[in-house]
């Protein structure tokens, strides 16, 4: 049984959803983001969604796009948030470890190489957001002959051709768009017609659906498990609290001026969203 497999069936068991935050690696710095994580598990997080910081991250809104920014500004690499992920792992080792990177990664490094080296490091699941399943043959076959499951996205509006790939392709869970655009809008607030996205993907059967894009209360929460999610992803939400407590602008290194208040306030943001999963 994978990770993802223990966790749903756990979750299922206990009536309640799963809470899946998402946190930039080396945002602004690797040891601040380790903390950050730590404090996002300790606070009730069931699996993590953890980003590789990129220059151009054409899938996420400007509070998303400042977190890769710091974390580059803070000389995050590659090979570092490898590291990082090997420190996660190695102290949480029942923990979902899912990523979020853009496909320059594994085009530099070579499909093969990139899916073994973040499966050796402890990863679980990767999602590559400007590749679609229509072109993901490649990245799928090579992911799951490291052990890694390839995760697609299933956009609000899909054809059915796409959503039959995605349901098919997808291993881990499949990540559902809410609504059409990018991460941390101001159209963020609404969830309505959750029920449709969600019912339109599982009709082609496939891994359990996780709801991200414009869930940052805990409403959304509970709108997204009770409109058939299994759980849901927030990402802009945590982002917007760290940067609230970083000190710095672009080109410069941000640093945590006040660690105690950012590590008091995620505890509690993350603790009301896993809280909102119980049915």
């Amino acid at each position: 049984m994978t990770r993802y497999e223990a966790l749903f069936a756990r979750l299922s068991a206990a009536d309640e959803g799963a809470f899946v935050p998402f946190v930039m690696l080396g945002d602004p710095n690797p040891e601040d983001s380790f903390e950050i994580i730590r404090t996002a598990v300790e606070a009730g997080a069931d699996a993590l969604e953890l980003g590789v910081p990129f220059s151009d991250p054409v899938a996420d809104g400007p509070t998303v796009q400042k977190s890769h920014i710091r974390a580059l500004d803070g000389g995050a690499t590659v090979d570092g948030a490898l590291a990082l992920i090997r420190r996660i792992r190695e102290t949480w080792e029942e923990l979902p470890i899912g990523m979020l990177i853009y496909g320059n990664v594994p085009f530099t490094r070579g499909l093969e190489r990139f899916y073994q080296e973040f499966k050796d490091a402890g990863a679980d699941s990767i999602l590559i957001p400007d590749v679609p399943v229509r072109e993901g043959k490649e990245f799928s076959e090579a992911a799951e002959k490291a052990g890694i499951a390839p995760i697609f996205i299933a956009p609000a509006q899909a054809a059915e051709a796409t959503l039959s790939g995605v349901a098919a392709s997808s291993k881990g869970y499949i990540y559902a768009v809410s609504r059409d655009g990018v991460t941390g809008t101001e159209r963020e607030s609404s969830t309505t017609g959750l029920s449709d996205v969600v019912a339109n993907i599982q009709r082609f059967g496939g891994a359990p659906i996780l709801l991200g894009f414009g869930i940052s209360t805990p409403q959304h929460v509970a709108d997204a498990i009770a409109a058939g999610a299994s759980g849901a992803i927030t990402g802009s939400a945590i982002a917007r609290i760290i940067d609230s407590h970083i000190e710095g602008d672009h080109p410069s290194p941000g640093r945590v001026v006040d660690a105690d208040a950012l590590h008091t306030e995620l505890s509690k943001f993350i603790s009301a969203m896993k809280a909102a999963t119980k049915k």
